[in-house]
Formats: structure tokens, sequence, C-alpha cells
């Protein structure tokens, strides 16, 4: 847990002060730090604590997204792997062709077409490697929408290879009072892999909404600024197991994973 809040804070010191070096290159940015807590997690003990990075910035080139999560499991609960604590992230940069071109690619509700690529990182053997085309989509209500494609490949031999991910990022901002509710997030649907080679890497639909009030407009210490309200996550053959079908040391039962985390979430 050490070694990954100090690459947190390593991160952020560089995106932080990346700024400055950047010159043109970098349009705009923005960072953040969330605290959730959750229950009734499956595969992984079921009550968690989380406290995630987020970096994202526009760039002349495109765009860039970062998130890494430091997971703490409650009580004496142990991973897979026997950790009581675990990390994630994804390093997902989009290449703008209409920015790189110079060429306007708008037409109707399409903004521009993007090369979309992911790398995913964590503890143990997760990594997997993502690229496909993207679009930024203007919908009416909508902040953004992003629909991203990717072609999925895993690190050495684990199942998954070549299969495609469908990936819609979102945000929609409701005006309530003196403030608003912001509902953002995004859904990975992997959604042609019950046929891959291996067999045990299964087609599944990761949905992870987050549903804030913006406190710190409320209370007039700035707008966007502090958020609280709750995360949302389904994840139906998590990990790609199939419902009913996983059994370790750990944990005996269904895969398809239904729970809510509360949120405390502040930008700089």
């Amino acid at each position: 847990m050490n070694r990954t809040l100090s690459s947190l804070i390593l991160a952020g010191g560089l995106l932080a002060g990346g700024q400055a070096a950047a010159g043109d290159l970098l349009h705009w940015q923005d960072n953040s730090l969330t605290y959730l807590y959750g229950q009734d997690f499956k595969i992984d003990p079921e009550i968690q604590q989380t406290v995630t990075f987020e970096h994202a910035s526009g760039w002349s080139f495109g765009d860039l997204f970062i998130f890494v999560d430091a997971i703490k499991y409650n009580t004496d609960a142990r991973n897979g792997a026997g950790d009581g604590h675990t990390f994630y992230g994804e390093f997902s940069p989009r290449f703008s062709l209409g920015k790189l071109s110079g060429a306007d690619l708008s037409f109707g509700p399409l903004k521009d077409v993007l090369i979309a690529t992911t790398y995913e990182f964590g503890e143990d053997d997760v990594e997997s490697y993502l690229i496909g085309p993207g679009f930024d989509l203007a919908i009416p209500g909508f902040d953004y929408f992003q629909l991203n494609t990717y072609l999925r490949t895993t690190d050495g031999s684990r199942p998954g290879d070549n299969v495609w991910q469908i990936t819609p990022v979102w945000s929609y901002t409701i005006p309530v009072g003196e403030s608003d509710i912001l509902i953002d997030g995004f859904m990975d649907w992997v959604v042609d892999n019950d046929e891959n080679s291996r067999g045990d890497y299964h087609a599944n639909l990761h949905f992870n909404p987050q549903i804030k009030y913006d406190l710190g407009k409320a209370l007039k210490w700035g707008e966007k600024q502090l958020y609280v309200g709750i995360e949302y996550d389904y994840w139906k053959n998590k990990y790609g197991i199939k419902d009913g079908g996983f059994v370790s040391a750990n944990f005996v039962g269904p895969t398809d994973q239904n729970t809510a985390s509360l949120l405390v979430k502040a930008h700089f």
C-alpha cells in the first residue's frame, strides 16, 4: 500500500508540474482524489475502502485520462494473492484525427474521430492493452459523451486476447436548487469473447456511474471542487468469470456484482 500511495503522490506531482513545461501542448487539466466505502463486492473481499487518484487533460493532439485505485480490504480478508490490499489503474491517451490533421471531422452529432488506447495495470497478472476507434459525440443535455471501441490484448498467456470492448463515457449535470447533481461514469462491455481459445474468459459488462452532489457550490466554497454521493457498480461476469462458476479458497458463488459505495471527491 505504501508503494501505491507513493506512486499516486508522484503521479500527481508530475502532472501538476507538467502544465508549465507543456506550453501550448496542454489546453486544460483536472485532478481529483476520491474516497469510497462499499460492501457486497464479489470475488474480492466483501467490504472495501478505496482511494482513487484521477487525472484528465486535453492536449493539442487529443486527450488523456489516468486513474489509480488504492484498495484496502476491511477486517482480515485477503484477495486471491493473499494480500489485504491491492491497486489497479488505467492509462488512456486518445489521439484526435481532427486535431492531428487539421481537418474538421464533425458531422451531425459526431464531433471528432480518435484513436483510443488504454493500458490496464495492477497487482498480479492483470496487464492488458486496448486500441481502437473512438468518437466524441454532441448529445443534447450531456456535458460530454465519448464512445470508444477497443480490441483487447492481454499480457502473457492469460485468456481474453483479441476480443472487442465497447466503452461509452459520459457526464450529465442536473441543476438542483443552488447547486448541481453530476451523473458521470462509464460502461465496459466485452461483447464477443465466449468462444475465445481458452474458453474461460466470458463476455462481461461493467456499469459504473457516480451520482454526486456539488457540496462545494452549495456551501459557496466554489463549484466543481467538492462532491459527495454514491458510486454504483454493476458487473456481470466480473473479471470475465461466468456467474456461478467460480470457486476458490476465498470465495464460492456468483460473480455478478451489484453494489454501491459512499463517496467524497475533491478536485484540485
